[in-house]
């Protein structure tokens, strides 16, 4: 797999998350799907977290692309190698906290695509 393809199918990957986050942040009813699935509607700590994962996530969709080379934000290579490794890290430690999860959501949809995007950035960490 290509550097450019890993990036690109994180970057969705993280624009997928990011939707859902924003979805709940709204107060959409899918709640059971995060932050351990214990409210259907999250409650406004868990939505302003959900908020601010939104930001997380789209910052990481950018990293991604810049460090492959797509030109849509110029950061610092230093900025995009760093933060990739860090992804490429930390995404694992997601996967098994989802794994780990009581909701069936977090453990059969979220555990899987964390994995899939740890494998992704991984990939583009080591390009």
């Amino acid at each position: 797999m290509t550097p450019e393809l890993a990036a690109l199918l994180a970057a969705i990957g993280f624009a997928v998350i990011a939707v859902f986050q924003v979805g709940i942040a709204l107060g959409a009813p899918l709640g059971r799907g995060a932050w351990g699935g214990a409210h259907t509607v999250l409650p406004r700590n868990l939505r302003a977290a959900s908020a601010v994962a939104v930001v997380i996530w789209l910052v990481a969709a950018l990293v991604v692309l810049d460090r492959a080379g797509t030109p849509i934000a110029d950061l610092p290579d230093v900025v995009s190698y760093w933060i990739t490794w860090a992804l490429a890290i930390l995404l694992p430690v997601g996967a098994l906290m989802n794994f780990a999860s009581s909701s069936p959501y977090e453990r059969f949809a979220w555990g899987p695509l964390a994995l899939v995007l740890a494998v992704l950035t991984l990939i583009l960490a080591l390009s």
